[in-house]
C-alpha cells in the first residue's frame, strides 16, 4: 500500500504547548526482550534521550502516554525526567482530561504515535505525527511522517529537523 506524501507543516517549539509520546514503537523499536524469570526489557535510543533533554531545556512539557502496563515505561520516563501515564486503555479520554487539568490547548499538542491504539487520541490533537514504520492507518491521519523508525531516534529527528534545531 502506498502512503500519500504528507503536506509539510511548519513546526516551531513556540507553537507547541505539550509533546506526547507513545512508548512502544515510538521510543522503542516495538520489540521486547523477555527473560526466563518474566522480566522484560526494551531498546530505546540514547539520541531520543538527548533530544528530550533539549526540549525540556526549551521549556516544552513532555509526557509518555502508553497502554503498556510494564514498569519499564515508568523507569524510562523517570530517567528522562518527564511525566508518564501508563497502563492507559483510553488514551483520548486520559489526554483530554490531562490537558484540561493542566490548561493545555489540544490544538497545540504534538502527539507521536505508531499503531491503531493511537488513532483516536491522534484525532483530537493539533499535531499528530508518526514514525516511518507506523501502521498505514496512523500515517494517513498524521500531518507529518518522521523519517526514522520507532526506537531509532524519532525524537532526535523531530527536534533536529522539524523543529529547526
Amino acid at each position: 500500500m502506498t502512503v500519500r506524501k504528507q503536506k509539510k507543516m511548519p513546526l516551531k517549539l513556540k507553537n507547541i504547548d505539550l509533546i506526547v509520546y507513545d512508548f512502544d514503537g515510538v521510543l522503542t523499536d516495538n520489540r521486547v526482550l523477555v527473560f526466563d524469570d518474566g522480566h522484560e526489557a526494551v531498546f530505546c535510543s540514547r539520541a531520543d534521550g538527548l533530544a528530550i533533554g533539549l526540549i525540556k531545556k526549551a521549556g516544552i512539557p513532555q509526557i509518555i502516554l502508553s497502554m503498556e502496563e510494564n514498569r519499564v515505561v515508568e523507569t524510562r520516563a523517570r530517567k528522562l525526567g518527564i511525566d508518564v501515564l501508563y497502563g492507559i486503555q483510553d488514551k483520548k479520554m486520559v489526554l483530554t482530561d490531562y490537558c484540561r487539568k493542566n490548561n493545555y490547548d489540544l490544538r497545540r499538542v504534538l502527539y507521536i504515535g505508531n499503531d491503531i491504539n493511537d488513532l483516536e487520541v491522534m484525532g483530537v490533537v493539533g499535531h499528530p505525527l508518526a514514525p516511518q514504520d507506523a501502521r498505514p492507518s496512523v500515517k494517513r491521519i498524521s500531518k507529518m511522517i518522521i523519517a526514522r523508525n520507532g526506537g531509532d531516534g524519532v525524537v532526535r529527528e523531530l527536534f533536529g529537523k522539524f523543529l529547526n534545531h
